[in-house]
């Protein structure tokens, strides 16, 4: 079963490419986007991860919240209210 990351303070800079690298090496990553506003295509700073594992989305939780991207400290947590499929 799959498990759904929430990502924060991303920089405004992080593309969807960059943010599956960042958790690839941890398991397979299902997939990986950066929210962005719908009108001016800009990042909100915050995303979402799908690993194909708990183990992994676990791991890559332990390991990389707090962690620093682009010089900004990013929040990696379960993401809440998600529907899973």
């Amino acid at each position: 079963m799959t498990k759904k990351l929430f990502i924060g303070s991303l920089p405004f800079t992080t593309t969807n490419e960059e943010l599956q690298k960042l958790f690839e090496s941890f398991g397979k990553v299902v997939s990986a986007v950066v929210i962005r506003d719908k009108q001016t295509r800009r990042s909100k700073g915050y995303g979402f991860i799908e690993m194909e594992s708990d183990e992994a989305a676990n791991n890559a939780i332990k390991e990389l919240n707090g962690s620093e991207l682009k010089g900004r400290k990013i929040i990696v947590s379960e993401a809440k209210g998600i529907q899973k499929k």
